[in-house]
């Protein structure tokens, strides 16, 4: 399993720049780019009732932080503490500048979700988008993300959703076997030496380990777009069939 990891590591600090440039494409010139919450109020499995009044004032981890959008955009809504954690030297260079553009308070370190260099019953809230799916070992990362929180903390789990993985659009059939959960490597570019090592668990694999990590899952969406608000298939330019299969599942899971 340790060479799965090393391999999505390498690959991401090679990746790093250019993911990132493709986030970053749309934001025209003297604007911040973007940092989207897990918790703003259009997201969907965010908090219930009220996001903003959970968030402000809570102690947030986000785990695989990647460029950091999350941890910086959930300093913002005002929660107390905010700490980013991903394995990717790269990807945390670029956290630590979005953070320095927006100017909020957030830490960023490096390490695995599998073994977390943080301490028990730490945070409020925790969250991961797109991420957990790079993990070879879900049982442990989820045993981490559940130490690191308190009691009646909440976890926002999201993943791109197995069927739109398994999905060939142009032939509208499954291209790849949903109940196969991997590994799986794509080729991201031809110029990258490394690959990305996926695994596609099933929806109640899903559900099932985080019931079995110690979490109740009292939310659990499948949506097409994200964000969900405002997404007009007519003013988009992807296969229609896309539009017919959930892009992303989320979860949100209370720590018991």
């Amino acid at each position: 399993m340790a060479r799965y990891r090393d391999e999505n590591r390498r690959l991401w600090d090679e990746w790093s720049d250019t993911f990132q440039s493709y986030w970053n494409a749309n934001t025209a010139d003297g604007e911040l780019p973007p940092a989207p919450s897990p918790f703003d109020t259009d997201r969907a499995g965010g908090m219930a009732p009220d996001p903003l009044e959970a968030v402000a004032g809570a102690d947030y981890v986000e785990l695989g932080c990647g460029g950091g959008q999350g941890s910086v955009g959930t300093a913002r809504l005002g929660a107390d503490s905010v700490v980013g954690v991903d394995f990717s030297g790269e990807q945390l260079r670029h956290a630590r500048q979005l953070r320095d553009f927006y100017g909020v308070d957030a830490r960023f370190v490096q390490g695995d979700v599998t073994d977390l260099p943080l301490p028990d019953d730490a945070f409020d809230l925790a969250s991961s988008e797109a991420a957990f799916q790079m993990v070879p070992d879900l049982d442990r990362a989820l045993a981490e993300a559940h130490r690191v929180l308190r009691d009646g903390g909440v976890f926002v789990l999201s993943l791109p959703h197995p069927l739109y993985e398994a999905l060939d659009a142009e032939t509208r059939t499954l291209e790849g076997n949903y109940l196969d959960a991997g590994p799986r490597e794509v080729t991201v570019d031809d110029g990258y030496e490394s690959t990305l090592v996926l695994f596609d668990r099933t929806v109640a694999d899903l559900s099932n380990a985080l019931r079995n990590a110690g979490f109740e899952v009292n939310r659990m969406l499948e949506h097409v777009t994200d964000p969900v608000a405002d997404a007009d298939p007519a003013d988009s330019d992807r296969p229609d069939v896309l539009w017919e299969v959930p892009r992303s599942v989320r979860f949100r899971a209370v720590a018991r």
